[in-house]
């Protein structure tokens, strides 16, 4: 039997995390670069996400998206509103899709098989 994979962190791409917030809105993640050694890497550019909550009938859907452009700490806030509603945008004509998609497969009875057609139901085919 073979051994499972044993999961590696990647030595070139890591990162020191800090989380800003404003106890409202959401988060930002400020996504540093570092050597293995924990030194800044300044040959990376920083990463700034953002988060957001979003209550939807099925529960609370978190949102993460990447601030586009920021490349300090005050652009990120200044871009955080932009990003959300983007983000908010794409997951909604995300889940939107998804339930046409779920709405075309609805089961369809066969013609025919109701109480006077006479054959036979409780046939049911999938489209």
């Amino acid at each position: 039997m073979n051994a499972p994979h044993e999961p590696s962190f990647d030595t070139q791409d890591v990162y020191r995390e800090d989380v800003y917030t404003d106890r409202r809105v959401g988060t930002l993640r400020v996504l540093t670069p570092v050597t293995p050694e924990g030194q800044p890497d300044m040959t990376r550019p920083t990463v700034y996400v953002g988060q957001i909550s979003v209550s939807t009938p099925m529960g609370t859907l978190p949102i993460s998206f990447e601030v586009d452009g920021a490349t300090t700490l005050s652009a990120a806030i200044a871009g955080f509103g932009a990003g959300a509603q983007k983000a908010m945008d794409d997951t909604m004509r995300e889940l939107q899709q998804m339930r046409r998609e779920a709405a075309s497969q609805i089961v369809i009875p066969e013609a025919g098989g109701g109480a006077m057609g006479g054959g036979g139901g409780g046939r049911i085919r999938m489209p």
